[in-house]
Order: structure tokens, then C-alpha cells, then sequence
């Protein structure tokens, strides 16, 4: 199952307790989702689809619990995925359909369609949150967090997006908008924000669990990038020290080290000796010590020898 799908599960066991929450969540399925069919005589009924039984099930019991209306559930296979059902909560005419429609704000009371659900439904805090999760659970799906942090909700009307888009920046959300075909698609990606949405809805599990890959995500890179960093610095080490080696045994082939000066003798020697220490390492062996600053410069010099060398010039220590 997918970590859409189970969130979708979460959102939809929730079953908000006050009737004006209940009415905020449903209209936001009921616009996301929901068809309208008008026969002769004007009669309207009202048709909600979802290929989640969950979802479904809350539809059937909120329109009963908020309208008192008896509606019917229908099943079908999909046409091109077969392994996915379905499911219809048909609300008729006879058993209140414009009632519905009405009191939701889909239509007005002269029964003309409206693009937006009633602004009067969002008033209060708890019924927003209601309202997103409606919206999440008639077009919405998030990516699992291992791969890319992603949540997008898939709206066909475009006054309908701007209204969800207002709702989420009245939390402070940055939810964008790109075009997809016939949809408009309101995304987020950033991880903060998905968990931000995720608490608002009350998606906790599903919180929890996306917290819980996040985290394990941010330790897995930060010791990648640990071991990329540490991997890079050793390979600049040994290519280093391949390089101080070439120039000491063109120093020894054409001067000799007992030449040198003591103190480029001293560590040209213990290049020869400990050729994968470090510079730290190689000044902590000298006497007295010298810093890493000190070993460099003195490496320093051993290439100027080594390459006046080869070009035949004359040394100047």
C-alpha cells in the first residue's frame, strides 16, 4: 500500500465530531469529487465518486449524520486498472440532492451553480482543517518521503484552486500552482510544510512516519556527505604526497640529500619514512615540533629545488 493511500486511510477514520466540520469536509469532497445529474422535471441528484472504500464510507456516513438523507452506494470495476474499484455515494432528488448542493454552497438558493463552496462554512479554525482534509482526500496524494518530498492536489476549476491556494496561504503555506492537461495542480515540496499540512489535517501516523524517513534521509546524507568530504580529503593527501615523493627522488638522483639543508633534510627523510602521513602528522614528528603551515612551506621549497633542478638552473636554498 502507499504511503498516499495510507494517509488517505488515516484522514478518512477521522470523523470530525461538530456538524459545521462535517459540512466544511464534505463540501470539499462533494466539489472535488462529486457529479451532478439533472433529468426532466429539474430533478437533480447527486453523485460522489472515490476509488477509496474509506472515503466513500465517510461521505455516506457524514450525508446521514449532517442531511439525514439515506443515500446509496454503488460499486464498479475501474475500466483501465481492474484491480481498482469504484465506489458511488448517489444522493437522488426524492432524498434531498439540492438540499445538499445547497446548504454547501455548490448552488444558490435560485439553483444557479456557484464556482466556490460557502466562505461562511471556513470561520473557524477546526472547520479550515476539516475543509483541507476533504480537499486532500478527493484530489490529493503525497509521495513517499524516501524518494522526493512531494504533495499535490489535482483541481479541474480554476476559481476552486485559488480558493483551496487562499486557504493554505492563510497558514502560512507556499503552495504553487502548475498546469497539467485540464487540471490545475496545488504542490508542495518542501518537507516542512507537507508535515505542516499533514498536522493541520491530523494525519499524526502518517506525521510520524514521514518524520521518522526525514530523519533517517538527513543522517544518511549528512554521513554520505561525511565520507565524500573525508574521502575527498584523503585523496588530496596522497596526491600530495605522491607529489613530495617525485620531488625528493629527483632531489636525491641529481643533488643528494645530504646536501639538503638540516631542516629540509629532516623532513624530506621522513616524507621517504611515513610517506601516507599528513602534514599534522609529519610536523608532530619533528623536533621540535612545526606546524602544518610550517611542513608545507618547507615542501615548498623542496619542489622549487626539485624543479630548478630538472631545468638545470642553479640552486639557491
Amino acid at each position: 500500500m502507499s504511503f498516499s493511500t495510507t494517509t488517505k486511510n488515516e484522514l478518512a477514520r477521522i470523523k470530525a465530531v461538530k456538524r459545521c466540520c462535517q459540512l466544511a469536509e464534505l463540501a470539499a469532497i462533494i466539489k472535488l469529487d462529486g457529479l451532478i445529474q439533472i433529468s426532466g422535471n429539474h430533478k437533480m441528484s447527486l453523485h460522489i465518486l472515490s476509488e477509496n472504500a474509506a472515503v466513500a464510507r465517510k461521505v455516506f456516513a457524514y450525508l446521514k449524520s449532517v442531511f439525514g438523507v439515506q443515500t446509496e452506494i454503488l460499486v464498479r470495476k475501474k475500466q483501465r486498472l481492474k484491480k481498482n474499484n469504484v465506489y458511488t455515494v448517489r444522493v437522488l432528488s426524492q432524498q434531498g440532492a439540492r438540499e445538499v448542493l445547497r446548504e454547501i454552497g455548490i448552488i444558490d438558493s435560485q439553483g444557479h451553480f456557484a464556482d466556490k463552496v460557502k466562505a461562511s462554512l471556513l470561520t473557524k479554525d477546526c472547520c479550515r482543517r476539516a475543509f483541507l482534509r476533504g480537499v486532500f482526500l478527493g484530489g490529493g496524494s503525497v509521495n513517499n518521503p524516501e524518494g522526493t518530498y512531494h504533495l499535490e492536489i489535482l483541481i479541474s476549476d480554476a476559481d476552486f484552486c485559488d480558493f483551496v491556494c487562499a486557504v493554505l496561504h492563510s497558514y502560512h503555506l507556499p503552495a504553487k500552482v502548475s498546469r497539467r492537461k485540464n487540471w490545475f495542480v496545488i504542490y508542495l515540496k518542501g518537507s516542512d510544510e507537507i508535515v505542516k499540512l499533514l498536522n493541520l489535517m491530523g494525519a499524526h501516523s502518517a506525521l510520524l512516519n514521514f518524520e521518522n524517513v526525514r530523519i533517517y534521509k538527513d543522517m544518511r546524507n549528512q554521513v554520505n556527505r561525511l565520507v565524500n568530504c573525508e574521502t575527498a580529503n584523503l585523496n588530496k593527501t596522497v596526491d600530495a604526497a605522491l607529489h613530495q615523493l617525485e620531488n625528493i627522488k629527483v632531489i636525491d638522483e641529481y643533488l643528494g640529500l645530504g646536501n639538503l639543508p638540516p631542516n629540509l633534510k629532516q623532513i624530506a627523510e621522513l616524507r621517504l619514512k611515513y610517506p601516507d602521513s599528513s602534514l599534522k602528522e609529519l610536523g608532530e614528528m619533528l623536533d621540535p615540533k612545526v606546524s602544518k603551515s610550517g611542513v608545507n612551506h618547507r615542501f615548498r621549497r623542496l619542489q622549487r629545488i626539485a624543479e630548478d633542478l630538472k631545468a638545470g638552473k642553479k640552486v639557491n636554498f
